[in-house]
């Protein structure tokens, strides 16, 4: 069962053989990639028009939601389209790895796992989420921070101090950045790495495939249909009872989880109304669908229900043009890496959290 949010008018739009515009999409094209026409200004001696091409994210209340390839969310009134249509997703290749830079993927993964609240430092966004994963509550360096690298820490540990949380600086290795250089001024600071882990990659079409595959094979060993995994813009009953990294819940981590451009959040029901079997999130941004937050009730691992979570989201976003995929794994979850590599996940590059040492 597919659940979305899809309360709303009906309306379509298409462009039309003689040249008309008719709007002929809908609320139940949520998720899909649309094109649509929308009027953006009226008088009496001219109208503008604005097309916008991304994937409709929601449709409520007379309000549409789309997201552009490049992470922006555009927001247009439902009385102002013009036209518009559903785009056909172009077939995704199944060979080979993605091209991909390493500033490219930091922005984007910081894009499905956006903090609270962030400021720039010239090129340094700091991020901060209630202290709800480092990820989260770290400073990105995208460039330079326009000041001297001392200046620089000394303005992130006064920011950080002043939410009531640790500082962390977030730095990339073995890719195409700049990462290696900013570690050795940070070690010549007194920062340390406090923990490491990898961002890996691989083509979305051949993770949908071997997944799916992965999940038939398993069948016979528990419930493990694509078809009965559950998927929803918000977080669903029962989701954080399976979730790992449940703290102290609070609104920061529900808007962590539930932001980012195109959410789902996906869980397999337990039986009898229990806790989820597994549970997973994806976010589909442009090309990219990152995935997180699979796992897996202990008892009933080994089963095919974490590659039945991945095949069911990875479907849906090959259904919103995505081609890529990305997930980020820690270097000692031996388990989750093994796995990933039979769905054709490949290393990428590495990431560290650095914290400071005594002041």
């Amino acid at each position: 069962m597919v659940e979305r949010r899809t309360r709303g008018s009906r309306r379509r739009a298409e462009f039309t053989v003689s040249g008309r515009l008719e709007v002929r999409i809908e609320a139940d094209d949520v998720g899909k990639r649309v094109s649509v026409r929308s009027l953006t200004r009226a008088g009496p001696a001219s109208e503008t028009f604005t097309d916008t091409v991304g994937v409709l994210t929601s449709w409520t209340a007379g309000v549409l939601w789309i997201t552009r390839r490049d992470g922006r969310q555009v927001s247009l009134a439902e009385g102002d389209l013009v036209a518009g249509k559903v785009v056909p997703r172009t077939p995704a290749g199944r060979r080979g790895l993605p091209a991909a830079g390493t500033a490219e993927l930091a922005r984007v993964a910081a894009r499905g796992w956006p903090p609270v609240e962030q400021e720039d430092l010239g090129g340094w966004r700091l991020r901060a989420a209630d202290g709800f994963t480092r990820r989260a509550n770290s400073v990105l360096p995208l460039g330079d921070p326009g000041v001297p690298t001392s200046q620089a820490l000394a303005y992130v540990q006064d920011w950080y101090e002043a939410r009531g949380l640790r500082p962390y600086v977030q730095t990339s290795t073995g890719g195409d950045g700049d990462g290696e250089r900013l570690g050795a001024e940070l070690t010549a600071h007194g920062w340390d790495i406090d923990v490491s882990a990898e961002l890996w990659i691989a083509g979305l079409a051949r993770v949908a495939d071997t997944a799916a595959e992965q999940s038939e094979a398993a069948s016979g060993k528990g419930p493990a249909d694509p078809g009965e995994v559950q998927l929803s813009r918000t977080l669903p009953p029962g989701w954080l009872t399976r979730y790992q990294r449940v703290t102290t819940r609070g609104p920061a981590m529900t808007a962590v989880l539930e932001g980012g451009p195109s959410v789902w959040l996906a869980s397999l029901p337990g039986a009898g109304g229990e806790a989820p079997a597994a549970i997973g999130r994806m976010v589909v941004d442009g090309r990219w669908a990152g995935f997180n937050a699979v796992e897996t009730d202990p008892a009933r691992r080994r089963r095919g229900l974490a590659t039945t979570i991945m095949s069911a989201l990875s479907r849906q976003a090959l259904e919103e043009g995505a081609s890529a995929a990305y997930l980020q794994v820690e270097t000692d979850n031996e388990g989750a890496r093994q796995m990933y590599e039979r769905l054709g996940f490949a290393r990428h590059h590495s990431y560290h959290h650095w914290r400071p040492g005594p002041r």
